[in-house]
């Protein structure tokens, strides 16, 4: 028998989790992991051990042959998943398992569009609802072409996080913004996703400009790799989600560490999650 999507449980446990946050005084953690990488069987484990460590939303990043915003790192971390054998109905089954190991975090799918067209977009989200994801990305799909994906999203109880870029103009961010739910995810930088040594000054721009458009949190993500940058980021923004240097750090050694690895990574990144004041 089908199960029936989760509600609007979905929308409130990402709030809950951004609320929690901003309660103890910090920004939440938002780590990307490519379900599948290294191994198959790691995925629940990983999710775990950064959950433990203090990450407070997990974007599982669902396999895709040709992932155009992103860097080498996680390309070649989709490669790997996909020969793992991973493919988006097993993204729905890893959710089952870390729901069943009582892992209670909110997560995201991270994707692209031609997945989700693929699989059927009611039938992505009815099942992806009920397996307990709470939200989805489709990193390659334009706000302004995104109103069937958010309408099954609504139907599902689901988020539909846009990405907004440096070079948005103002109808763009308004528009993605306008039924947006969760939170909305500024993009550091032009180009890729991947590691860098600083964060763009220019986000902090971007970030103030969202915010008059919405009221949900604002998380910064491409090129955070360290506690300096959450903390640079901690000045205005509402969370730092960290991909490409979590990758590398799972990859970096042998798989049945890479739990461990990637717990000791999150919790490197919490000294710079405390909420700075700016004077004004």
């Amino acid at each position: 028998m089908k199960k029936e999507p989760t509600s609007h449980m979905a929308i409130n446990r990402i709030r809950a989790a951004f609320e929690k946050a901003e309660s103890e005084d910090r920004i939440a953690l938002v780590p990307y992991v490519t379900v599948g990488f290294p191994e198959l069987g790691l995925t629940t484990e990983i999710v775990r051990s950064i959950v433990e460590a203090g990450a407070d939303v997990v974007e599982l990043g669902v396999p895709f042959s040709d992932p155009l915003g992103e860097g080498p790192t996680i390309q070649a971390s989709s490669h790997r998943a996909l020969t793992n054998g991973v493919t988006p109905e097993t993204c729905i089954e890893v959710v089952e398992d870390i729901r069943a190991a009582g892992i209670d975090v909110p997560i995201v799918f991270m994707g692209y569009y031609n997945n989700i067209l693929s699989f059927g977009l009611d039938e992505y989200c009815t099942s992806a609802s009920a397996a307990g994801v709470d939200g989805i990305i489709a990193a390659d799909l334009p706000a302004a072409e995104a109103g069937p994906l958010q309408d099954a999203c609504d139907s599902a109880g689901l988020s539909l996080i846009p990405l907004i870029a440096l070079t948005s103009t103002d109808n763009a961010i308004e528009h993605a913004c306008k039924r947006a739910s969760g939170f909305v995810y500024c993009i550091s930088v032009l180009g890729v996703t991947g590691a860098r040594a600083t964060v763009s000054d220019r986000v902090e721009g971007l970030a103030n400009k969202v915010r008059g458009f919405t009221d949900l949190p604002v998380a910064i993500g491409f090129g955070i790799s360290n506690a300096d940058h959450v903390a640079e980021i901690a000045r205005f923004a509402d969370g730092a989600v960290v991909g490409s240097a979590l990758i590398n750090t799972l990859a970096d050694g042998a798989a049945d560490r890479a739990a461990k690895r990637a717990g000791e990574y999150i919790q490197s990144l919490t000294p710079g999650t405390p909420r700075k004041v700016v004077a004004n």
